[in-house]
C-alpha cells in the first residue's frame, strides 16, 4: 500500500506528459522572450516618416553617463523613502489606536471606531491624499504621509485586532485573575503577544505603502516617480525607456528588500519546535516510578511538643 494518502507516484506516461508540457512550455515563454526583445530592438518609424533606433540601442542610454541625471534619481529615492519612513511610523501608531479602540469593552467607543475603520479603510488612497491636502492646506509631503498614514493605519489595526482575538481566552482570564485591569491586561499580556504575531502582516503592508508613495504625484511631490516624469520632459522622448527601466530596477530594489525583511521576521517570529524536558534520572524517583517530593515543614504544622 503507498503510504502517499493524497495522490500516487505518476506512471511512465504521466511523467512523459509532463515532460513534453514542460518542454513545450519553455518554448512558448522562450519565443514571447525573444520577441518582445525584438520589438524593443527594431527601429520605429513614426507618422513622419522620421526614424528613430530602437530601445536598445546605445543613443538612448548615454544619458545614464550624466552625473546630474543620478542625482535626480538619488533626490527622488530620498523623497520616497522619507515619506515611505514618517508615513510607515504614522500608521503603526493610527493601527496600535484603531486595534484597542475596535476591542474595547464599551460599546460607544467601539462601534464609532468600526465605522470610523472602514470608512478610511474604503476610501481610495489618491483621494485621501487629495482630500488632506485641499482641506488642511498642509502641503505636499504631509498630504502624502498622512494620507498614507491613516489608510495603512486602518489595515494595521484590523490586522492587530484579528491577533488579538486569535489568541486563547487564558491569556486574558490569567491577567485578570492576578489582578490586572482590562487596560493592563490588553496592554501588557495580549497586545505584545498580537504584535508579535502580525509583525509579517505589518512588514507586508509597509510594501504595499513604499509602492502608495508614487500616489503623491497629485500634489506635486517629487517623489521618485514623479522625479522620472520631470526629466523625461526635459530630456525629450528618446529616454522614456531609459527612464522607465531604471526607476523599475529602483523601486524592485526596494520593494525586494522590504520583501526579504518580511520573510525573515516571520520566520523568526513564527512558531519553533519545541524542546523535550529530559527525564529525571531513576534514583529521583519513587519505588512505584514516582518522582519523590520532600516538602517543606511549617512551624505551625509540628505538633505540639509534650512536656517533660
Amino acid at each position: 500500500m503507498s503510504l502517499s494518502v493524497l495522490y500516487d507516484a505518476p506512471g511512465p506516461k504521466a511523467r512523459r506528459r509532463s515532460l513534453i508540457g514542460s518542454i513545450v512550455g519553455i518554448i512558448l515563454i522562450a519565443a514571447l522572450f525573444w520577441w518582445v526583445i525584438a520589438t524593443l530592438a527594431a527601429p520605429r518609424v513614426s507618422a513622419n516618416g522620421a526614424e528613430t533606433p530602437g530601445m536598445f540601442d546605445p543613443s538612448r542610454w548615454d544619458v545614464l553617463a550624466n552625473p546630474l541625471v543620478w542625482e535626480r534619481f538619488a533626490g527622488g529615492v530620498g523623497a520616497t523613502l522619507l515619506m515611505a519612513g514618517a508615513a510607515a511610523v504614522l500608521a503603526i501608531v493610527i493601527g496600535i489606536g484603531f486595534s484597542f479602540a475596535r476591542t474595547a469593552t464599551t460599546r460607544w467607543i467601539r462601534i464609532p471606531a468600526a465605522i470610523t475603520l472602514e470608512f478610511f479603510r474604503g476610501m481610495p488612497v489618491l483621494l485621501m491624499i487629495f482630500f488632506v491636502f485641499l482641506v488642511f492646506s498642509t502641503g505636499a509631503y504631509w498630504a502624502g504621509v498622512i494620507g498614507l498614514g491613516v489608510y495603512n493605519g486602518a489595515i494595521i489595526g484590523e490586522a492587530l485586532r484579528a491577533g488579538i482575538l486569535s489568541l486563547p481566552r487564558g491569556q486574558r482570564e490569567a491577567g485578570l485573575v492576578i489582578g490586572l485591569s482590562t487596560t493592563k491586561t490588553r496592554m501588557i499580556i495580549e497586545f505584545p503577544q498580537a504584535f508579535r504575531q502580525m509583525l509579517p502582516i505589518i512588514l507586508a503592508q509597509m510594501v504595499v505603502l513604499l509602492k502608495d508613495t508614487s500616489l503623491a504625484y497629485v500634489v506635486a511631490y517629487d517623489e521618485l516617480s514623479r522625479t522620472i516624469q520631470n526629466m523625461q520632459k526635459a530630456l525629450g522622448n528618446n529616454y522614456v525607456f531609459t527612464l522607465f527601466i531604471v526607476g523599475l530596477v529602483i523601486y524592485l530594489a526596494l520593494n525586494l528588500s522590504l520583501s526579504w525583511i518580511a520573510r525573515a521576521v516571520a520566520k523568526r517570529s513564527g512558531p519553533k519546535a519545541g524542546t523535550l524536558t529530559p527525564a529525571a534520572p531513576l534514583s529521583a524517583l519513587g519505588a512505584e516510578g514516582t518522582r519523590a517530593i520532600t516538602l517543606p515543614v511549617l512551624e505551625r504544622d509540628r505538633p505540639p511538643r509534650r512536656p517533660d
